[in-house]
C-alpha cells in the first residue's frame, strides 16, 4: 500500500441463478434485472439474447447458429485503505467479464473485460458533484477537475499488479452513444464492429473517460439499428480477436435494447446522419422488465452514499495521491 491503498478483485457469476450481493450497485443493469418476481425470467431471457446475438454474428462455420455460448462473471473491484476504521474498503467499480465457449470444440475464448462499466464515483460526480456546481447558476457548467480523481483512480487500477495478474488485455468499455451528439456515417467498415460513425464532437461521458485514459470510437454492427460506442485503450480494432469483440457486441446490445430501447430496439436502423433520442416511439420494447427512472433516482443516493463513507472520510490521502500521480500523456 505504497499510496496509502490497494486493490482488490472478488467475481460472481452471472447466470440466471445470480441474486446481486449487498455491495453491488443497485443501478448496475444485471443487479436492476435480477430483482422482483420476475428475476429468473429476465436473467433467462437476457442471456438468451446474448447467445442468439453471438452467434448471429459468429455465423462462419455455424450453420444452425448455435454453436456459442457466453458466459459472464461480474468483476467486483474494491479500493482497500491502509487506515483502519469503518470505511476502510470501499467498492470501487464492477464490470462483466465474457468467456465465448465454443460448443463444438470445447473451447473457452477469453473475452474482454469492461462490459456494463458501474462505478460508486461516478454516480457522485454526475449525480451530486455536478448538480451542486449547476445549483441557482444560468447555463450548464463543468468544473475543469470534472472526473480527474475517477480517472486517475480507474488508470491506476489498469496499472496495478492486481489488474494485470488477473487479466491479459486492457479493458473495453461499451455503452450507449450520446443524445447530445450528432453522428455521422463514415466509409470505414469491419467486418465484426461494422459501420464507422463519427461524432461532431466530444460529449460529456467521451472527456470523462478520457481522463479514464481512453479513446472512443463509435460502431453500427451488422444487424443492428444504431451505433455503440467503445471506449479503449490501444487499438481497438487489432488488439482483440473477432469472438472477442462479438463478445462484447452480443453482451452489451442486449443490455442497451432493454435498457435504452428507443435507440437500440428501434423499429427503423440509423441513417446516414443520426441523432439519438429517448423520446422516440417507433421502437419496440424487450418482454424484460427494466425500471430506468429507479435506476435515476437510485444514482443519487448511491452518489451520497459515495460522497459520506469515500469522499468525506479519506479526502486528504485522496488529495495527496492524486496530486502525485502521472499526468495523462498526449
Amino acid at each position: 500500500m505504497a499510496h496509502g491503498f490497494d486493490f482488490s478483485i472478488t467475481t460472481t457469476r452471472f447466470d440466471e441463478d445470480y441474486e446481486p450481493a449487498a455491495s453491488s450497485r443497485v443501478t448496475t443493469n444485471f443487479a436492476n434485472l435480477a430483482r422482483g418476481e420476475q428475476r429468473q425470467q429476465n436473467l433467462r431471457r437476457v442471456l438468451t439474447m446474448i447467445d442468439r446475438r453471438c452467434n448471429d454474428l459468429a455465423h462462419w462455420d455455424n450453420p444452425a447458429r448455435d454453436r456459442y455460448t457466453v458466459e459472464l462473471d461480474i468483476v467486483s473491484v474494491e479500493l482497500q485503505f491502509a487506515d483502519e476504521g469503518e470505511d476502510r474498503a470501499f467498492p470501487l467499480l464492477e464490470v462483466l467479464e465474457p468467456r465465448i465457449v465454443d460448443r463444438q470444440t470445447g473451447a473457452r475464448h477469453q473475452g474482454i473485460v469492461g462490459n456494463n462499466f458501474s462505478s460508486y464515483v461516478r454516480d457522485y460526480d454526475f449525480s451530486v458533484l455536478l448538480p451542486s456546481v449547476n445549483a441557482g447558476t444560468p447555463g450548464f457548467t463543468v468544473p475543469d477537475d470534472f472526473g480527474d480523481l475517477h480517472g486517475k483512480l480507474f488508470r491506476a487500477f489498469l496499472d496495478s499488479d492486481v489488474y494485470r495478474a488477473r487479466f491479459p488485455q486492457s479493458p473495453v468499455i461499451c455503452i450507449s452513444v450520446s443524445t447530445s451528439r450528432t453522428y455521422t456515417r463514415s466509409e470505414n467498415r469491419h467486418p465484426v464492429l461494422g459501420v464507422e460513425y463519427e461524432a461532431d464532437a466530444l460529449s460529456l461521458t467521451d472527456a470523462y473517460f478520457a481522463k479514464m485514459g481512453l479513446g472512443a470510437r463509435y460502431f453500427m454492427p451488422r444487424g443492428a439499428v444504431a451505433p455503440l460506442a467503445f471506449y479503449f485503450r490501444g487499438d481497438l480494432l487489432n488488439d482483440y480477436s473477432n469472438l472477442q469483440l462479438i463478445g462484447t457486441i452480443a453482451t452489451m446490445e442486449a443490455f442497451q435494447k432493454i435498457y435504452r430501447p428507443e435507440i437500440y430496439n428501434a423499429n427503423s436502423a440509423a441513417g446516414g446522419t443520426y441523432r439519438p433520442s429517448l423520446t422516440e416511439e417507433d421502437f419496440s420494447r424487450t418482454q424484460i422488465e427494466y425500471d430506468r427512472d429507479e435506476r435515476s433516482r437510485l444514482a443519487v443516493t448511491q452518489g451520497r452514499f459515495t460522497e459520506e463513507h469515500f469522499m468525506t472520510p479519506h479526502r486528504d490521502v485522496l488529495q495527496q495521491w492524486a496530486a502525485g500521480f502521472p499526468a495523462l500523456v498526449g
